[in-house]
């Protein structure tokens, strides 16, 4: 069950030519593919392309009619090897996942791919998760491109350049035998518009007559010395085919080609709507895209297109190159290609605009000062510029660099200019008020708290262990109020992750923790198979929620949910034996904390060797209210007596200790003034947000902490049983508070 249901708008996908196709650009990369021809899509789900995945599988039916094959892969590296269908066979293929971190893990499948060249179009649409929005580590596709000699397509963030480049791309691929990376952005894969559709093209040639008809070629598999050969194919016949595909086709794009100005701009196609709202903001662009600088844009980010730069750069004293992140592969490409064709043009880049971080407008309006005030300051009218503006730029413009009219003296003129020139002193940005950090958390009710709780009571006892962690919603175990874990290594990597810690010399043990998405994605194999394989004596707990819930709650395996295009159903703990695990203990309700710490101790302090596996099974609480609350909605309308579980702190009991606090961190709990006038502490409360897990008096049970903690039924459509009970026990609760009113002594001073 993923977070958002795309039914509807998959009825999209059907519209035929000549219509106006509005929605997300998940949508319209789906349409495209269709438009496309393409013969099977495969992928794995995870931001920014997760909705992606969801679009594909909620039109199963749709591709299915048109004949075309769509997988769930089990990992980004099965997906990319799903492309090998392209090599032999004139089909074209897509797969997605999320950059780089997929591309990653997937690269030795992309690698092989890229060495022997493709004879179908094949495309992999990787989403670019780069920026203050991004949960991985801070890199770029481009290097991957680069070293793989892929093509790299990054288009505007509009539908019909985001549709025009599926199509263009795989069309590129197959003109250059070469699979070809489109990436989208966080932005761009959800920015809403609209374009004119082309039909649906069935593929001319299906699965079933590649099957039917096997072709081998051993030139393009990756063997001596057929692989020799594919470098210097490469780069002698399919890096031409590239260029001369991409020139013909005018990928890439130039605008503002009137002006009189003698500085351009470049950028990636991706920062072009970013770069058009800063122009406008310092009014050198309007709304409609109309600019007084000319910009040449590269929706084709590799190769770089040598013969354009140097039509675009002519006659230019400066560029300012605008390419997000680090290193600067393209600004040090274009100095390449100007200085060997001798071209004064000076490129500017890194040092105008951060060398890292998110291009954001404000981030990009710095830059476009730094770079105008100082060739053509008389464009900028600093009284224009809007207040939210002038508020976080320089008061002070850069020393102008003067006109110079010889090209061959101007290299040496430009670099003592530059050397005179004082640096523009920033004025300090404005104070801004102290905003407490909120870092990422468990929802509200998820199951996986439970278990981060019971290890903090074993450690409590037994003291502190190496936890190696894993990629997942149970991450967030290593930040407050859990403070678990030392190292996360990647997707599934968790017990490979403290695969040294393997020694006889100690009986101390280790822990690990690992999802049931990053199990069956890698962990099977790459930990639980190495375990046993190497006599591990540590302890790995499976967190299984139901789902691959971090990713917004697809189906996997061992899902317990019925789907239609898929097996569900299959227990981890059968996976676990099936390797060799003797040692396997399986929780079904991780909400008994009491259960969680007892298992976990007994792992910790057996005398039984061996790896040692805790299956800690409880549904993803995001999920269950999806599944839930609809039906709850139905039940109650249709007059169903329906049950709601709240909890709730009794003030006069809380203590205000906040354990409770300390070992859930529930989002639903927080603290409120004491109503007792003789006790200042805080005490504990629970928020309307509060889903009834039941965690918070598991805590207070299995910590000895306190018996503050009260259950609550809200009932619908009560039977008249319990409204008379219920008016029964109001009266009761009435009567005994006016006594203990009554007794109340009133102190005049």
């Amino acid at each position: 069950m993923a977070e958002k249901s795309f039914k509807k708008e998959v009825q999209k996908l059907r519209m035929p030519a000549g219509e106006e196709f509005r929605g997300e650009g998940i949508l319209a990369v789906t349409k495209a593919l269709l438009q496309s021809g393409v013969s099977y899509v495969a992928g794995y789900q995870g931001a920014p392309i997760s909705h992606l995945m969801d679009v594909l599988s909620d039109a199963n039916e749709i591709l299915e009619d048109l004949g075309v094959h769509f997988e769930s892969s089990a990992s980004e590296a099965t997906a990319a090897a799903t492309l090998a269908a392209s090599v032999n066979y004139p089909l074209r293929g897509a797969v997605t996942f999320k950059a780089t971190v997929g591309t990653n893990v997937a690269s030795d499948a992309l690698a092989n791919l890229a060495s022997g060249g493709v004879t179908g179009g094949a495309l992999v649409i990787v989403g670019e998760d780069y920026g203050e929005g991004s949960s991985i580590m801070q890199e770029r596709s481009h290097a991957f491109a680069m070293k793989s000699q892929m093509w790299l397509l990054d288009p505007r963030p509009n539908l019909p350049s985001i549709v025009d480049a599926v199509e263009k791309g795989f069309e590129l691929s197959e003109a250059s035998h070469t699979p070809v990376m489109l990436q989208l952005r966080i932005r761009a894969c959800h920015v809403h518009g609209h374009f004119t559709t082309k039909a649906n093209v069935r593929p001319s040639y299906t699965l079933k007559d590649a099957i039917e008809n096997p072709v081998r070629d051993v030139g393009r598999i990756v063997l001596p010395p057929a692989s020799f050969g594919h470098e210097r194919e490469k780069v002698e016949e399919r890096w031409p085919a590239a260029v001369e595909f991409v020139r013909r086709h005018r990928l890439n794009e130039f605008f503002g080609a009137d002006s009189a100005h003698d500085v351009g701009i470049i950028v990636q196609g991706g920062l072009y709507n970013t770069l058009m709202r800063a122009l406008a903001l310092v009014g050198l662009a309007d709304v409609y895209g109309r600019t007084e600088l000319p910009i040449y844009v590269m929706n084709v980010a590799y190769p770089t297109i040598d013969a354009e730069v140097r039509e675009f750069c002519a006659g230019k004293r400066a560029v300012l190159m605008i390419e997000e992140g680090q290193p600067e592969f393209i600004e040090q490409a274009l100095n390449t290609i100007l200085r060997q064709a001798d071209l004064p043009t000076r490129v500017h880049g890194k040092d105008c605009l951060p060398r890292a971080g998110d291009y954001t407008p404000n981030v990009v309006i710095k830059g476009l000062l730094k770079f105008v005030g100082r060739y053509l300051p008389d464009l900028i009218r600093e009284e224009a510029l809007p207040a939210g503006v002038r508020e976080t730029v320089s008061t002070r413009r850069p020393v102008p660099v003067p006109v110079v009219s010889s090209a061959s003296a101007s290299a040496s003129v430009q670099a003592a200019a530059d050397a005179a020139a004082p640096r523009a002193i920033e004025a300090p940005p404005p104070a801004l008020p102290e905003v407490h950090p909120r870092p990422p958390s468990f929802c509200t009710g998820c199951p996986e708290r439970p278990i981060f709780t019971a290890m903090k009571l074993v450690e409590r006892e037994l003291g502190a262990h190496h936890i190696s962690c894993d990629i997942g919603c149970h991450l967030f175990s290593i930040l407050p109020p859990f403070n678990l874990g030392a190292t996360t290594m990647g997707y599934g990597l968790g017990w490979a992750g403290a695969a040294a810690f393997n020694t006889k010399e100690t009986d101390r043990r280790t822990i690990s923790v690992m999802g049931d998405g990053g199990f069956w994605h890698n962990g099977l194999t790459s930990g639980v198979g190495n375990a046993v394989f190497n006599r591990s004596d540590n302890v790995l707990v499976i967190v299984d929620n139901g789902y691959s819930a971090a990713t917004g709650g697809q189906d996997i395996m061992s899902s317990r949910a019925d789907n239609t295009i898929r097996t569900t159903r299959n227990p981890i703990e059968a996976a676990v034996r099936g390797v060799g695990v003797k040692w396997v203990k399986t929780i079904t309700r991780t909400y008994s904390v009491a259960k969680m710490r007892d298992t976990l101790r007994e792992a910790l302090t057996t005398k039984e060797s061996g790896p040692k596996v805790i299956i800690a099974q409880s549904e993803c609480m995001l999920n269950k209210q999806r599944r839930m609350k609809p039906l709850m909605k139905r039940w109650i309308k249709e007059g169903k007596r329906v049950v709601r579980e709240r909890f709730g702190v009794d003030s006069d009991t809380c203590t205000g200790d906040h354990s409770c606090i300390r070992l859930s961190g529930c989002p639903s709990l927080t603290i409120r003034e004491n109503p007792d006038p003789l006790r200042r502490d805080p005490v504990a409360a629970v928020l309307d947000s509060c889903v009834g897990c039941g965690l918070c008096g598991e805590v207070s049970h299995a910590a000895v902490l306190c018996p503050s903690f009260y259950r609550a039924e809200l009932v619908s459509n009560a039977g008249w049983r319990e409204r008379v009970a219920k008016r029964i026990a109001e009266r009761v609760i009435a009567a005994l508070q006016r006594r203990v009113k009554s007794r109340e002594v009133a102190y005049v001073v």
